[in-house]
């Protein structure tokens, strides 16, 4: 099947990410290897940024799906884990794609892809809470969990090829997981925080509650997880 204009805009912009950065995709170059005139761009994506946010949607699509792919395992720790290692491996083998992504934010402002990729995360750090292994908010253990692996994601996409140390990225990842999971339910904080964390993980289940009565609630552990 021949591929749509949009589809064929969205390649040929991706085509130019990938080989001279977001720089090289501009409305015209763009235009121009798609065989279309500008103001179909501008009629299919709104602006450059909209292009930007589609290709960057278009190159995430493989590890979106490879990391909604992951079935849940009995130790939702573990399936972090397998989550971070597969984040930093996207990055390193796509630099022009995570940079398009995740180089330049905006302040309240997140593209599609790493919205779902940020949806994902926070299953994730759910299924830990609900376990009860979780020390701190659901919130900052997704805050910190992102940006320790973005940071990390960063660092190695600068090194050359032959200066990447595999083990940074295991001991960036196994400290973020020690400062933000417990090895037992509900161990940190003198059990607390963790049983805190893991009921307001289960208030939407609480059907007895009103939804007043989980919005007080909800507030009450928030002030506890902090």
């Amino acid at each position: 099947m021949a591929p749509t204009t949009r589809e064929r805009i969205i390649e040929a912009a991706a085509a130019l990410l990938t080989e001279g950065g977001r720089e090289a995709v501009s409305t015209r170059a763009v235009s121009a290897a798609a065989g279309v005139q500008a103001p179909t761009i501008y009629r299919g994506f709104g602006d450059k940024q909209g292009l930007l946010d589609a290709v960057a949607s278009h190159g995430f699509a493989t590890y979106l799906r490879s990391k909604a792919a992951l079935e849940p395992g009995d130790d939702p720790v573990e399936d972090l884990r397998r989550g971070w290692d597969l984040h930093v491996a996207f990055g390193v083998e796509n630099p022009a794609y995570y940079a398009l992504i995740y180089g330049e934010p905006r302040p309240g402002v997140q593209s599609p892809a790493a919205r779902e990729a940020a949806v994902i995360l926070a299953g994730q750090v759910r299924r830990i809470a609900e376990a009860g292994r979780l020390r701190v908010s659901e919130e900052r253990a997704a805050h910190l969990i992102h940006s320790a692996g973005a940071g990390m994601t960063f660092q190695l996409i600068s090194m050359l090829p032959e200066q990447r140390d595999p083990a940074l990225s295991t001991l960036a990842r196994e400290s973020v997981i020690a400062t933000v999971t417990t090895d037992s339910p509900a161990a940190g904080h003198d059990g607390v925080t963790g049983h805190a964390v893991a009921l307001r993980a289960a208030l939407p289940q609480l059907a007895e509650l009103s939804g007043a009565e989980r919005a007080l609630l909800d507030e009450w552990l928030s002030r506890i997880t902090g």
